[in-house]
């Protein structure tokens, strides 16, 4: 009898579940999930109204921005990546970011119905693959380190190997934009895809920093006094505005599943 007891108790400790900052950091993260993948089909249509009277933003027009559909779809874009910043702020990002990747399932769905853009059977596999790597992650996501202060994710922030990487991603990056950029974006979107998806692989520790400082001030513990902070909050203002601008640039000639599909693989699983 007092085996059983015991064994019971064990059962019960075994599965007590997500904490409370870890559920709210997932129902932000699907949240997230929803309005990106919405804003990914209201800004490629926009791209295309505004394309057919203007110079192209593949071609590197922005006539786009005087476009209100367009500006509808960022609109959505920035309501999700709130809801995305915050939840990093309440979960881990191994937690948070994998969660990105059901972005798909909206856009693939979205495009379909408003689009008109036939999902092959390897773009649903694909679509497969990344919601069983996701569930995957987030079910054996380990707890995650209590941290008290910016600082200490500045310390880990210039640790040399991840210098090393950053310096590594930065380096790439420039020689895409400068290099291949303008000689094949027109003809090989990977390398539109690629400035992306490098770029958001940096985004994610100042996004998770930025979110921590955030949710220590309204704490009590006021982070904004460290110049760390405003480093951080730089370098995601950069990382947002390159990504903003090359994806722009891809959408207006690819579907919008496929676009989101790929950056799901190379920047939701690769940080």
């Amino acid at each position: 009898m007092a085996s059983g007891q015991v064994a019971t108790d064990a059962m019960d400790s075994s599965y007590k579940g997500m904490s409370s900052d870890n559920i709210k950091g997932l129902v932000l993260a699907l949240s997230s999930s929803f309005f990106i993948g919405a804003s990914f089909i209201v800004k490629k249509k926009g791209l295309k109204k505004a394309g057919a009277s203007g110079v192209r933003a593949g071609v590197g027009g922005y006539s786009y921005l005087y476009e209100p559909l367009w500006w509808t779809g960022m609109i959505t874009m920035i309501v999700g990546e709130i809801a995305n910043f915050a939840a990093y702020a309440f979960a881990p990002a191994i937690l948070v970011t994998p969660l990105g990747a059901l972005s798909i399932i909206i856009s693939a769905v979205l495009a379909h119905a408003i689009l008109r853009e036939k999902l092959h059977i390897f773009g649903i596999l694909g679509c497969a693959l990344c919601v069983v790597g996701s569930t995957t992650i987030v079910l054996h996501a380990p707890p995650e380190r209590e941290i008290e202060s910016v600082t200490e994710v500045w310390d880990l922030a210039t640790e040399p190997a991840f210098v090393f990487y950053a310096a590594l991603v930065i380096a790439i990056v420039l020689v895409l934009i400068f290099h291949y950029v303008p000689k094949y974006g027109q003809t090989h979107i990977w390398f539109y895809i690629g400035v992306c998806s490098l770029v958001g692989s940096l985004s994610v520790m100042s996004v998770k920093a930025l979110g921590i400082a955030l949710k220590l001030t309204l704490s009590g513990m006021n982070q904004l006094i460290y110049p760390q902070t405003w480093v951080f909050a730089m370098v995601v203002l950069v990382c947002v505005l390159t990504q903003m601008n090359y994806l722009n640039k891809v959408s207006f000639s690819n579907c919008g599943y496929f676009i989101d599909l790929v950056l799901a693989v190379i920047f939701h699983y690769c940080p």
